[in-house]
């Protein structure tokens, strides 16, 4: 465990003092090159859009796992009610 935190240490500290070298050479410019205020602001559409879209997908995919949880509950409870399932043979 005394490694791990070590090593993990280690590493943060030479992210943190390599971060700043590694696109020291290109000014300073992202991957795209210099950005104009339409890029920017399309991004921040973008985002806009993708989570409440993201949020709303993952909530039904929740939503349909829980009904099944339920669905099933209810079934097992179902089934120790029933006395055709109890006993063996």
């Amino acid at each position: 465990m005394r490694r791990l935190i070590l090593v993990t240490t280690a590493n943060l500290v030479a992210f943190l003092l390599l971060a700043p070298v590694a696109f020291a050479g290109i000014g300073g410019e992202g991957l795209l090159g210099e950005t104009s205020d339409s890029q920017v602001t399309d991004a921040g559409f973008i985002l806009i859009i993708f989570f409440p879209t993201f949020i709303g997908i993952a909530s039904l995919i929740q939503y349909r796992l829980e009904k099944r949880k339920h669905a099933r509950d209810d079934a097992r409870k179902a089934r120790a009610q029933s006395p055709d399932w109890r006993g063996g043979w």
